[in-house]
């Protein structure tokens, strides 16, 4: 089971205290990590991930925000990122199913990988298996992601809870 960066996890960018990955294939542009961060994350840079660039924890915190779970940290010496409890799984109007907690996805080649945050595809258009990759018949788009529980903040409690 993997929880940690490197081949399956994506493009890592490292700093002193944290090092972040990025999997573009897992990216749908939701634009927490820009607008959380824009100095850290700023898409008319290359590098356009510099983890350097703010305190590691506001990073973290950012970054525990994507919702596809495109991004990921490691912190150096420090604890790793904890899963939602309990588990939570948002719908997305004409999008994914977002899931934030204690996740085991089985892939195709029958591996498991550890997630803490997924936004799996629901329409069956995908090209990355199980994951949402906006693929044709997928009718998601960036104002989607706030028309109900907003993936990068707390999701109201059931009632009676």
């Amino acid at each position: 089971m993997s929880t940690a960066p490197g081949p399956d996890r994506g493009k890592e960018y490292p700093a002193e205290d944290i090092v972040v990955t990025f999997d573009a294939k897992r990216c749908l542009h939701s634009g927490e990590c820009v607008r959380g961060l824009p100095e850290v994350f700023d898409t008319d840079r290359r590098p356009w991930i510099d983890p350097a660039l703010a305190p590691a924890e506001q990073v973290a915190e950012v970054i525990r925000r994507c919702p596809s779970g495109a991004l990921h940290y490691t912190p150096t010496g420090g604890a790793p990122e904890m899963p939602t409890h309990p588990t939570r799984v948002y719908v997305v109007d004409g999008g994914p199913l977002v899931l934030r907690g204690h996740i085991q996805v089985t892939m195709p080649d029958g591996t498991h990988r550890h997630e803490t945050r997924a936004a799996l595809c629901r329409c069956g258009s995908t090209g990355n298996v199980p994951f949402c990759d906006r693929s044709a018949g997928c009718t998601l788009t960036g104002r989607d992601w706030g028309q109900s529980d907003p993936p990068g903040r707390p999701a109201p409690e059931p009632p009676g809870t």
